[in-house]
């Protein structure tokens, strides 16, 4: 549809969940880069809702702060950006990957149907306010084993010896996707 235009931010995608701080006890954090004005509104407004608001600056102002930010939290919620989700690609951000390799299970946006890709040990996908609260819930009801879930999740689908032997197994021998090569 080449005629639909919208804007394609993690931004409009995270006002679309603007609530769910009121909806959790589950405390919840953005680190955002904020430089206008509307910038300045929508931040008093996420505050007002019950969001803890960083400047992105602080979290990741060397590879060594983000690392530690990561390392720090509980957890990763996020939304994708729009196109991502009318791909419907089962988009995994290199954030996530980060949470993941650290540890921390995730809470992340349903961006489509996945083959490999978990929903409810250490990665839950979510559509809705509704499935977010259920996801942080059922993190916190065992956290250790969804830290758990998570890295071993990080090990077994996104080490990159695995991944490039999987891709140069399936390129060298001509294995059609969706097949064990």
């Amino acid at each position: 549809d080449g005629d639909e235009t919208y804007e394609n931010t993690k931004r409009v995608a995270f006002l679309e969940f603007a609530e769910l701080p009121r909806l959790t006890p589950q405390p919840l954090e953005l680190a955002l880069s904020m430089r206008t004005e509307r910038d300045a509104g929508e931040r008093r407004d996420l505050e007002q809702r019950g969001w803890r608001i960083r400047h992105a600056r602080e979290v990741a102002a060397s590879p060594e702060s983000y690392q530690s930010y990561l390392q720090q939290s509980r957890g990763e919620f996020s939304c994708a950006k729009r196109s991502c989700m009318k791909f419907q690609n089962a988009w995994v951000s290199d954030r996530t990957l980060c949470y993941l390799a650290s540890g921390k299970p995730v809470v992340v946006q349903d961006t489509g149907p996945s083959a490999f890709l978990p929903n409810g040990e250490g990665m839950f996908r979510f559509s809705t306010p509704q499935q977010a609260v259920e996801a942080l819930a059922a993190i916190n009801a065992d956290y250790p084993r969804h830290c758990c879930a998570a890295r071993e999740l990080a090990e077994t689908c996104f080490d990159a010896k695995q991944v490039v032997e999987e891709i140069l197994s399936r390129a060298l021998n001509d294995v059609p996707a969706g097949v064990k090569a």
